[in-house]
């Protein structure tokens, strides 16, 4: 079967990708009602579907009305607590406790799943998040086998996405704590990007990132695997993957940037980085470091932008670093962008860079960007 049952709130288009699923617990996680004194059980097959969404990147948590303390023991006991992200346990409204969870992790609404035995505790959630997947309870071990529970790539950076997503919590906590500007506490982070050309065993990666981000994914444009091989190997093009790390332990791969080369003119085809980093400056340091090695380079900059109903974030990234329509700043390039962007109903920026500052609270390691076989350097 290709979803849940048919009293179930579905959409024809609902075929993206869940990012999250929440459980309630009695009666759907567990057999049996916590509160009602009886014992309850974790079926060995229920446990073996925590795992495998894990395994495939997919976030877990829990929407359940009970005491909080006595339910989280008991999921401790059963040793799954760590599976699950952002817990709301206690008597509120179903409907609240998953808007709050998606919230919380910055996540559309239509990448959200819940699952509950109670159809009226489903029918609650639909009517109010329309956009959120419910299914029932009888259905929790077919799951996995759901296209929706999918993911169209496995990478190590997914396999580990609870737990760097769990270190974004304890940077969160430790955020709120400190004291003073929040400039000192993203330099006490001692946060390290990585800037490196993309490899073959990394495209899975950067494939994942354009089908994953959308709010700051500046077209909405989906880059396969085939193509992304072939673009690796074209000495015209620049396939760059950024990785951050920071004293908590990395985040994974979170940026891509495809460039194309054009005699004086750097073509940005493609700007994506994770939402967890926007907090910490990362597409603006991105942009920084672009305009300064195309700046050393002598060429022009121009990129691609497609506004999309999520995207507003990255429009005001290219913004600020100075980008601007062809319109308000005319360029030599204009020939090479406008017939592409009629194409494509893309929009064309254009700066002309000079020398910037990279960032003040982030070591960056990068390529040098002259050559196409350029070294690695720190520009």
């Amino acid at each position: 079967m290709n979803g849940p049952a048919s009293d179930e709130t579905r959409k024809d288009d609902m075929a993206e990708t869940v990012k999250c699923l929440v459980w309630d617990l009695d009666d759907t996680l567990w057999q049996g009602t916590l509160l009602e004194g009886g014992e309850v059980h974790l079926p060995d097959e229920v446990r073996k579907v925590v795992i495998e969404l894990d395994s495939r990147g997919i976030l877990q948590s829990v929407a359940s009305r009970n005491d909080h303390e006595h339910a989280w023991a008991r999921l401790e006991a059963f040793g799954v607590a760590e599976y699950f992200v952002l817990p709301e346990i206690g008597w509120g409204a179903k409907s609240d406790a998953v808007r709050r969870i998606a919230d919380r992790l910055n996540f559309a609404l239509t990448t959200i799943a819940f699952v509950d035995d109670r159809p009226a505790e489903r029918a609650e959630v639909a009517f109010h998040l329309p956009d959120v997947r419910c299914y029932p309870a009888d259905r929790v071990l077919a799951i996995p086998d759901l296209v929706e529970f999918t993911p169209a790539t496995s990478t190590v950076d997914s396999r580990r996405r609870r737990e760097m997503y769990q270190a974004g919590f304890r940077r969160e906590a430790d955020r709120a704590a400190a004291p003073g500007p929040d400039e000192e506490f993203l330099r006490s982070l001692d946060l390290r990007m990585r800037i490196g050309r993309a490899t073959g065993e990394e495209l899975s990666r950067v494939e994942e990132l354009t089908l994953r981000t959308s709010q700051m994914n500046a077209t909405g444009v989906h880059y396969p695997d085939a193509v992304l091989r072939g673009l690796i190997t074209d000495p015209r093009h620049e396939v760059l993957v950024v990785t951050l790390t920071d004293r908590f332990g990395p985040y994974g791969a979170v940026g891509v940037l495809l460039l194309e080369r054009h005699p004086g003119l750097w073509h940005l085809k493609l700007l994506a980085t994770s939402c967890r980093v926007v907090a910490y400056g990362a597409g603006a340091t991105l942009l920084n470091w672009l305009a300064d090695a195309a700046a050393r380079s002598g060429v022009h900059l121009a990129a691609d932008f497609r506004a999309t109903e999520r995207n507003r974030m990255m429009e005001i990234a290219y913004r600020f670093a100075g980008f601007e329509g062809l319109a308000e700043a005319p360029c030599p390039c204009a020939a090479v962008l406008v017939p592409a962007a009629e194409d494509t109903g893309l929009e064309s920026l254009h700066l002309v860079p000079g020398p910037r500052v990279v960032s003040t609270v982030m070591d960056v390691e990068a390529p040098d960007l002259r050559t196409p076989e350029g070294g690695p350097g720190t520009p």
